[in-house]
């Protein structure tokens, strides 16, 4: 980007009005403030360092303090530095669907939620090296447990998703949610990102939740169905072709078999954040879905809430499902998991030998104490079925007679 571009931007980005102070990423105006602050935070020369070993961390810190707005630190730095993730972590980074996605449109892009934080940077990614617009993130404020951490996703163009709210004060939280996603794509005119569930599916059997969809309607002034519609939601299917936290999910299988009760700690949010942005993913590919608006306005189904909620649901879900891509560890985990040979022809042995031994190298990771064969066998088959679910679903789908939108 220029920098008489940029000016521009600075100059007449909008102010965030004071009800969306608190969860709204920080303003082009904002952000050389915030910036400095950031670089003197120990935590954030640690994270950078341990990330980036390699890094001139003086030179970096240089690098950060002469942008000047959101866009850039985006593109040039977050670009980068997820450029670099893309180029040691995965075997290649694909898109397709970008063809719908409407040059002066904003869209809320609702996705499959495998990882914590490359879901929607790796979809920016894909912006970036397109050239188009990029959105703006709704994360979690479980996973904020440092001031600093708040301080860079802020920077990063996100927005936070209250989740440690009383009863009393979720309908408020959610309202205010609804509010800015509204503001976002009716008056910023910029898309955002959200996951289709809170935290991830750990066993890959992506269904929407419809308290999402239901905190989307709440705002817009007309029916439920008109500010469904005024959000202009974009299903997009995320395929990873290895989860690098498979293993973790086994893990937390197990342990809440153990006891039902067994909630996992910020420190297994963080290592998964860790794990998931470190280790190797194979292939990743996002298919881009038609936003379900003119689908939806061809429901009948009358305006009764839990019905059009529902019917929401049904769209994003049949989009998602229709949409993955199915790597040869799909179609064998289904046919081990079906104890068939539905999909033989999709995968050779050789395949199968690597992935079993896959299998087998993640669930030694498992730092578990007094695991039994059986309990091992039990996080084999839930494994198993995170790489068979995808397939299921989009079996299913097709076999309904859904096809992709």
């Amino acid at each position: 980007m220029s920098e008489a571009k940029d000016n521009i931007q600075h100059n007449t980005q909008p102010i965030i009005p004071g009800q969306f102070a608190d969860i709204a990423p920080y303003t082009d105006l904002e952000f050389r403030s915030k910036m400095s602050e950031l670089v003197n935070e120990d935590g954030f020369e640690h994270a950078v360092r341990y990330v980036m070993p390699d890094v001139d961390y003086p030179e970096f810190i240089k690098q950060l303090l002469e942008l000047k707005s959101q866009d850039q630190f985006q593109r040039q730095v977050m670009g980068d530095f997820l450029e670099l993730l893309a180029k040691t972590t995965t075997d290649g980074i694909s898109i397709d669907g970008l063809d719908k996605c409407k040059a002066g449109e904003s869209y809320t892009f609702i996705t499959t939620h495998r990882d914590i934080g490359l879901d929607a940077s790796f979809l920016n990614l894909c912006f970036i090296r397109n050239n188009m617009p990029l959105t703006q993130v709704a994360i979690g404020n479980n996973l904020l447990i440092y001031e600093w951490i708040s301080d860079l996703v802020k920077l990063n163009r996100s927005f936070i998703v209250k989740r440690d709210v009383q009863r009393l004060q979720a309908l408020d939280a959610a309202r205010q949610l609804s509010a800015y996603i509204h503001y976002t794509i009716n008056t910023l005119k910029e898309s955002v990102w959200i996951a289709q569930r809170e935290g991830r599916a750990k066993d890959s059997n992506d269904v929407t939740q419809e308290s999402l969809v239901k905190m989307l309607s709440l705002d817009g002034g007309g029916s439920i169905k008109e500010n469904i519609l005024a959000v202009n939601l974009m299903p997009v299917s995320i395929s990873y072709e290895f989860d690098p936290n498979d293993y973790l999910k086994a893990r937390e299988f197990l342990l809440k078999r153990r006891d039902p009760d067994f909630k996992k700690s910020k420190r297994d949010d963080l290592f998964s954040m860790e794990t998931g942005l470190l280790r190797h993913k194979g292939r990743i590919h996002f298919r881009i879905g038609n936003c379900i608006n003119d689908e939806l306005r061809k429901y009948e189904g009358g305006e009764d809430r839990a019905h059009v909620v529902h019917e929401t649901c049904r769209l994003i879900d049949r989009t998602i499902h229709c949409g993955y891509n199915i790597f040869p560890c799909n179609y064998i985990a289904y046919d081990e998991v079906s104890g068939s040979a539905r999909f033989s022809d999709r995968y050779t042995a050789a395949d199968v030998e690597r992935f079993d031994e896959y299998i087998n190298k993640q669930l030694d990771k498992v730092d578990v104490d007094n695991v039994t064969s059986e309990e091992r066998e039990y996080m084999r088959h839930m494994m198993l079925s995170m790489y068979a679910n995808p397939l299921r679903n989009q079996l299913a789908a097709m076999e309904a007679g859904d096809m992709p939108l």
